[in-house]
C-alpha cells in the first residue's frame, strides 16, 4: 500500500486509527458494519473485528466546538479577528514587519505570523483598532 491514501493522509504518517464510530450491526461472528461519516463515503463499512480496537471513555477526548458557518459548497472562509503581536524580522538586507493573527474559529494558540503589509492590503478593517 506504499503510496496509497488512507483516510486523507498519504505515507509513513497516515492515521493508523480513526474513529471512534457507532456500530451499526455484528455481522456473522467476526465482522462489524460502522456508522462512517459522508467524507468516508468511498471506505467500505464492514471491518474484521482484528482491525477495531476497543475505546475506552476518557473525558479529556471530549472536544468543545462551535458550529462553523458554511457556505451551500461546504465551505468556511478564514477571516482574521484579531492581531496578538507584532516583531520585526531581520533578513540580510532589509527588516519586514510581521503580526501574529488570530482566526476565526481557531484557538488562541494556533495563531500565524503574516507579514504587516499583506494583512493591512487585505483586511485593513482589522489594523482601525490601532
Amino acid at each position: 500500500m506504499k503510496g496509497d491514501v488512507i483516510f486523507g493522509k498519504k505515507g509513513k504518517l497516515s492515521p493508523m486509527f480513526i474513529g471512534p464510530f457507532e456500530i451499526l450491526e455484528k455481522i456473522g461472528t467476526l465482522a462489524y458494519r460502522v456508522a462512517l461519516p459522508p467524507m468516508l463515503a468511498g471506505v467500505r463499512n464492514v471491518f474484521h473485528i482484528s482491525m477495531m480496537r476497543k475505546y475506552t471513555s476518557n473525558l479529556s477526548n471530549v472536544l468543545n466546538y462551535e458550529p462553523l458557518q458554511l457556505t451551500p459548497n461546504m465551505s468556511y472562509e478564514e477571516r482574521p479577528t484579531e492581531i496578538l503581536g507584532r516583531q520585526e524580522k531581520k533578513l540580510r538586507n532589509k527588516v519586514i514587519q510581521i503580526v501574529k493573527v488570530k482566526w476565526l474559529n481557531h484557538l488562541e494558540e494556533e495563531a500565524t505570523w503574516k507579514t504587516d503589509k499583506d494583512m493591512r492590503t487585505r483586511y485593513s478593517a482589522l489594523f482601525d483598532k490601532y
